[in-house]
């Protein structure tokens, strides 16, 4: 375990991270060009000129390199790692050439899997309805001694969850500068989170050790939306949404898995992603597969005429709002929030109709 730290420490590394990652950022506007790292205004019919992309590698090296510079090198460490390389490195292949959408994936499943075999785990639920007490996903263990006899049920649910946070900002990253500032948010209110009595149950310098990290994190995206707000220098492509996506999904379970906060936190784009999927269920199509009307809350806004930056306002509001209101709530009124967050999307959708 790394020694206890003061406010001083705790707050200085995340900041230095933060200069590291914007210093890296300017120095990709003349970089990224150079080693032809740009982007395809032309796929997307946008008359620009093209963008340093993926610039969202920048924020998986410096976390990489914070990680290994302040954690104690343990099993669920080498399992993180290797969980975001593989995540990372697919997606910035995806965003240079392309990749089937199945491949992305298996590949995400399997970073999944690595990331929980390895020791990152949901072992339990709060039951938000009852008053028996949490739901055990414990129970039923798979004999691997290597992988310390991982829980079926808890593998499940872990590999499901993560697989969500993944894809959902991913899918929500079709405007500039949102999902940066909503994982800015979302990495803030885990921090926040990690320092509050609500999570006393978990030794005081793990608290402190997942404080560091979702601060680090929240630094790094605000490094890049600093760059990445319309009208926007950087293009942060998959490779940062879905690095984002993941660490927001793994720090809740760092959190004693703390789902409910982390999917008010997430709402918008979880259940944006919902929406989207019963859509082209609905009309019978492949859910993997976009559609070029644009199914999304962002764009159907865009097409009412809304500004990207107005969209993102109300997007990392809601998101803000939720989240953080969260980490004052009990379970009961968590679920209630949830209710309330999803009657407002559908009201949005609706709205937006064309």
């Amino acid at each position: 375990m790394m020694p206890k730290m003061n406010p001083y420490f705790l707050l200085g590394i995340p900041a230095a991270t933060c200069l590291l990652c914007i210093i890296l950022h300017k120095g990709a506007l003349h970089r990224f060009p150079q080693w032809k790292l740009l982007d395809f205004p032309e796929r997307y019919g946008l008359k620009r000129k093209p963008l340093p992309y993926p610039t969202g590698v920048i924020g998986v090296f410096c976390f990489l390199a914070v990680l290994w510079a302040t954690q104690e090198i343990d099993k669920q460490m080498i399992g993180l790692t290797i969980g975001i390389i593989l995540i990372a490195g697919s997606a910035f292949i995806d965003d240079r050439k392309g990749l089937d959408a199945r491949l992305r994936l298996m590949i995400q499943m399997l970073a999944a899997v690595v990331i929980f075999g390895f020791g990152t785990r949901i072992f339990s639920i709060t039951n938000p309805i009852l008053t028996a007490g949490d739901i055990k996903l414990d129970g039923l263990v798979i004999p691997i001694d290597f992988f310390d006899n991982p829980p079926l049920l808890s593998g499940i649910f872990t590999v499901v969850w993560l697989l969500l946070t993944i894809n959902a900002l991913n899918w929500f990253d079709g405007i500039p500068g949102q999902v940066s500032l909503l994982s800015t948010i979302g990495f803030f209110t885990i921090g926040a989170l990690a320092l509050s009595p609500r999570i006393e149950h978990i030794n005081p310098e793990l608290q402190q050790q997942l404080a560091l990290l979702a601060f680090c994190l929240a630094g790094i995206s605000l490094a890049g939306h600093l760059f990445d707000f319309p009208p926007n220098k950087v293009v942060l492509g998959d490779t940062g949404a879905m690095f984002f996506g993941l660490m927001l999904g793994v720090l809740t379970i760092y959190a004693g898995g703390k789902v409910a906060t982390a999917f008010l936190v997430l709402g918008v784009p979880l259940i944006d992603s919902g929406l989207v999927i019963l859509q082209r269920i609905a009309k019978g199509k492949s859910v993997m597969k976009g559609d070029a009307h644009n199914e999304h809350l962002h764009h159907r806004l865009l097409q009412k005429k809304w500004k990207p930056r107005s969209i993102i306002f109300l997007t990392t509001a809601l998101g803000a709002s939720f989240g953080i209101t969260a980490l004052f709530l009990s379970t009961q009124e968590k679920l209630i929030a949830a209710l309330v967050l999803g009657i407002v999307m559908v009201g949005l959708w609706m709205y937006s109709r064309n």
